[in-house]
């Protein structure tokens, strides 16, 4: 049963991390109804942010190399005016350090009072009513090649409400890069981008910290289940959802999170 809650864990885990919808949210929604423990909750969650991560490094490894790349040239050779490469390495590069800090500031915070079903619940609600807002009032006509300083840091400073199950960290950076002018497929695109360093920084400390507590080789393997799983799903979901953005607006993931997070609390006050 172990292995067959791995695979489902891992769906969750591929499609919601990258569609707007709150895997973190989704997970503690999971947890609650299927009570599925291994070691601890969070460790196993890590596992599926890690699955979730290759799936995002395969995906944009050819843009992930030009980057590293074109940062290591700025060093020798600073031209972000008229580089888009250097001038998004950086970005992603300075980028990361709101939400690194934010997130070892409250750490102690997302293993107890975040993972609350009424606080992922209103979080997926008002979250849903920003995404179908943000989709109605922003301005959405510039690629990457126009995002500013400014704006990127706002999608940065954005990143670090995902900290918060519920929220969503593709869909709050979604949000915050509309807001900034960006076209859809170019919100999307920085928002996976942008989320590389946090996850891969966040999955390897707590994958640490589980390893020193020791577990079976039943128990890594269940991991290990999930973390595929959760690879090979996240995969398919970025390409999805590339592709769905060119064409369709967000509304749809509002519309889900809003239905949700009302099922949720129908749920709390009932039962």
């Amino acid at each position: 049963m172990e292995y067959i809650n791995s695979i489902v864990f891992g769906i969750i885990q591929g499609l919601t991390e990258f569609w707007p919808v709150s895997s973190s949210g989704h997970l503690v929604i999971a947890h609650e109804f299927f009570n599925f423990n291994l070691v601890d909750d969070l460790g196993f969650d890590v596992a599926l942010h890690l699955g979730t991560l290759i799936a995002v490094v395969a995906f944009f490894w050819k843009e992930i190399s030009t980057y590293i790349v074109a940062f290591f040239n700025s060093l020798a050779n600073w031209n972000l005016q008229h580089d888009i490469n250097q001038r998004l390495a950086w970005y992603i590069a300075i980028g990361t350090l709101p939400a690194a800090f934010a997130g070892y500031l409250v750490a102690g915070y997302a293993d107890t009072i975040f993972r609350n079903l009424w606080l992922v619940a209103s979080l997926l609600v008002s979250i849903g009513v920003l995404l179908i807002v943000a989709e109605k009032i922003f301005q959405k006509k510039n690629d990457l090649s126009k995002l500013s300083w400014k704006g990127a840091m706002t999608v940065a400073f954005a990143q670090v409400f995902a900290l918060v199950p519920g929220v969503s960290r593709s869909g709050i950076t979604i949000i915050a890069g509309l807001s900034q002018g960006l076209q859809r497929p170019a919100a999307t695109r920085f928002s996976f981008l942008l989320s590389i360093p946090i996850i891969a920084g966040a999955g390897f400390k707590k994958i640490v910290e589980v390893a020193q507590q020791g577990m079976g080789s039943e128990q890594w393997l269940v991991m290990i289940i999930g973390l595929l799983s959760a690879a090979v799903v996240g995969y398919i979901a970025i390409s999805f959802l590339l592709r769905f953005v060119e064409r369709r607006s967000l509304n749809v993931f509002g519309y889900y999170r809003i239905v949700l997070g009302v099922l949720v609390m129908l749920y709390l006050v009932f039962y």
